[in-house]
């Protein structure tokens, strides 16, 4: 048995309206004829006639009359899932939304994403992931929301990615380290003690490393998981720890911070997510809080 065409369903529904072929051809703006071929075709499908001859019109059979609501309203439903997702209340909404963030942003940006939140939908909660990979897995099976990355090639090409804000490299000691308050030379700063991060253990993948001159080659101490811990170890220990400037600015409180003593290269910090979420209302508006959230950070550094 094939299936039946379901555009047929548009035109029982102006027919039964109408109870004129003349007047649904003008609504759909058809002609009289195919008007004429597509009722012939809901009675071959319906088994019914539908529509019957009564004086100079015409009226509906008792199958129509059953299926008029029905019908009306399957297409009323068709319709409103076809249209355009309107902008949704956020003050309405529950919903619990996942983000997988590099090292420092939940310190520095969680607070206030919260706050600005908890403000404007209360029935959102924010889930905050450590990002231990660069693997954007996470965001295509759905596990996660939203992500925060320094986008490389890396990252898988589907994705939707958006510029938050521009980061650099500094270096942080302790007020105590003999570096503190000092000018500091290249000579200085490779020969001191260094405290690196690296996702993989290995000393060779700092994750800083790229945006140093290439081939520069640090005094490393120790190596550490993320810049939360590095700064951690400098804080109490004379190491110097070289961490990206806006990400770690709350993690650094009290801490002596000075321009690394060598060209470095700078770099971008972006929002992704999958393409399946880019018409989400709900998802549109949480990026439109972690952009403002970024910005307004940056405004007040």
């Amino acid at each position: 048995m094939s299936n039946p065409d379901l555009n047929l369903l548009i035109t029982l529904d102006i027919l039964l309206a109408e109870g004129s072929v003349a007047r649904a051809s003008r609504r759909l703006r058809l002609s009289p004829s195919a008007m004429s071929r597509a009722l012939a075709r809901l009675r071959e499908t319906t088994g019914d006639p539908l529509l019957v001859r009564a004086g100079r019109g015409l009226v509906p059979t008792p199958r129509a009359d059953a299926l008029r609501s029905r019908v009306h309203d399957l297409v009323e439903e068709a319709q409103s899932l076809l249209r355009p997702v309107e902008r949704s209340d956020p003050g309405a909404l529950v919903r619990t939304f996942s983000l997988r963030t590099s090292d420092g942003f939940v310190e520095n940006f969680g607070p206030s994403l919260i706050a600005r939140v908890s403000a404007e939908a209360p029935g959102v909660r924010l889930n905050f992931h450590q990002k231990a990979d660069k693997d954007s897995l996470p965001l295509r099976e759905g596990r996660v929301d939203l992500e925060t990355a320094v986008v490389d090639q890396a990252i898988g090409p589907e994705l939707r990615v958006q510029a938050l804000f521009r980061d650099r490299l500094i270096a942080a000691v302790r007020p105590a380290h003999p570096l503190a308050g000092q000018k500091v030379t290249l000579e200085d700063y490779v020969t001191a003690r260094h405290v690196v991060v690296s996702r993989t253990g290995l000393e060779e993948d700092a994750v800083e490393s790229p945006f140093l001159p290439q081939g520069m080659i640090r005094t490393v101490a120790s190596v550490v998981g993320g810049f939360a811990t590095a700064l951690s170890l400098a804080r109490s220990a004379n190491l110097v720890a070289t961490v990206p400037e806006r990400h770690t600015a709350t993690l650094r409180d009290g801490m002596v911070t000075f321009a690394v003593p060598a060209p470095t290269k700078g770099f971008t910090v972006s929002m992704l997510w999958h393409p399946r979420l880019d018409g989400d209302p709900a998802h549109r508006w949480l990026r439109g809080i972690v952009r403002d959230v970024c910005a307004l950070r940056a405004e007040h550094e």
